[in-house]
């Protein structure tokens, strides 16, 4: 098996860097500078998205560099952080808002939500290009019980994908460290055969993982988007570039 970094030197040279074509601040958010949705058009079909490229941070640039490293097309946000002296901010891949760190019970559902959440879907159509085969989320969290750990909760997957899945993570992740004894070497979790802390159950309830065919939201330790970002970026990549086939055996 090829390395990661080998493999993200020969997509990059492989893959024309992904442009974005286009760029909104919906109406309720306006009254916050710096709001704004990024398209970059790849492969029509295949999407990663960062939908709190602010609040989780890095996520931003690894989801434009998987779309870069992956030829895929990307959907990235930022500038969504507080919208009020209560701390809540707008949770963008749902018609809700509420505050960080809180569980998704506490959250509401409001006009300027409503008015986003719109706003990502129109902008995760125009990054589709057509019907959406597989849509990815990054997300990033600092919770020190998962500190050591991918969790990859899923859409439309049965146990024995999950399972494959897994497995050719684990493969792309131990092939890539191998000889890098300083980078850590992180646990992966995927739904449904592991119990995840971050299931992302608001999301498939009443968000954008309701009105997707097939999906992986992967939440990141603080580690895989700091000091490590360029490895695991690397071999989540790789990853994703060999899932294909094993997530949309059909061609779908």
């Amino acid at each position: 098996m090829r390395s990661a970094g080998s493999l993200a030197l020969g997509l990059a040279l492989a893959t024309q860097a992904c442009a974005p074509v286009t760029t909104e601040t919906p109406p309720a958010a306006r009254a916050e500078p710096g709001v704004r949705f990024s398209v970059h058009k790849g492969q029509p079909g295949l999407v990663v998205a960062a939908p709190h490229g602010t609040t989780d941070i890095a996520t931003d640039a690894i989801g434009r560099d998987l779309a870069r490293l992956t030829g895929w097309s990307a959907l990235v946000v930022t500038g969504f952080s507080s919208v009020g002296s209560s701390g809540r901010r707008l949770s963008v891949n749902r018609p809700t808002e509420g505050v960080q760190g809180q569980p998704p019970s506490t959250e509401q559902v409001t006009q300027p939500a409503r008015e986003v959440f719109e706003a990502y879907r129109r902008h995760l159509d125009a990054a589709s290009q057509g019907p959406l085969r597989l849509y990815v989320e990054v997300h990033g969290n600092v919770r020190a019980e998962s500190a050591g750990r991918i969790e990859i909760a899923t859409v439309g997957m049965s146990r024995e994908t999950a399972w494959r899945r897994k497995t050719l993570l684990e493969l792309v992740r131990d092939a890539a460290l191998q000889g890098r004894a300083e980078v850590p070497r992180l646990e992966v979790l995927v739904e449904p055969i592991d119990a995840l802390f971050y299931a992302a159950s608001a999301t498939k309830q009443g968000g954008v993982l309701a009105h997707v065919p097939r999906a992986l939201h992967i939440e990141l330790p603080r580690s895989a988007r700091s000091a490590h970002r360029e490895v695991y970026t690397a071999l989540l990549a790789q990853f994703l570039g060999q899932a294909v086939p094993v997530l949309l055996p059909d061609g779908s």
